[in-house]
């Protein structure tokens, strides 16, 4: 039974965080979309669609959290994503908050 759940669970983070997992592979090493995409499937087992992944980083892209340059590699023109001095900070910004609300959460139920 817990399995049911641990796959449902990953897959409301997935589709709820998807801005926060993309940024946490961006910080890394910055990367392509296509890579993004693998990454997240071999980190969740959860099939992340194109529809899902461009509009996302497209969105933290405006939002100023990464950016993006056209690179050639074997003839191929790739844009590559890296994490923006903002994105770092929102990326550090939201596990501080959550490590805050876990605290609480835990000394509350003790």
């Amino acid at each position: 039974m817990s399995e049911t759940y641990e796959k449902e669970i990953v897959q409301h983070i997935i589709r709820n965080l998807l801005d926060i997992q993309l940024l946490r592979i961006i910080q890394a090493q910055p990367t392509w979309g296509y890579q993004i995409k693998k990454q997240v499937e071999l980190d969740f087992n959860v099939k992340l669609r194109h529809g899902a992944l461009y509009p996302a980083l497209n969105n933290l892209a405006v939002k100023g959290f990464v950016e993006s340059k056209r690179q050639r590699k074997d003839g191929r023109a790739r844009k590559v994503y890296s994490i923006t001095e903002s994105g770092k900070i929102y990326l550090e910004t939201y596990f501080n908050v959550l490590q805050g609300r876990l605290g609480r959460i835990k000394t509350k139920s003790e």
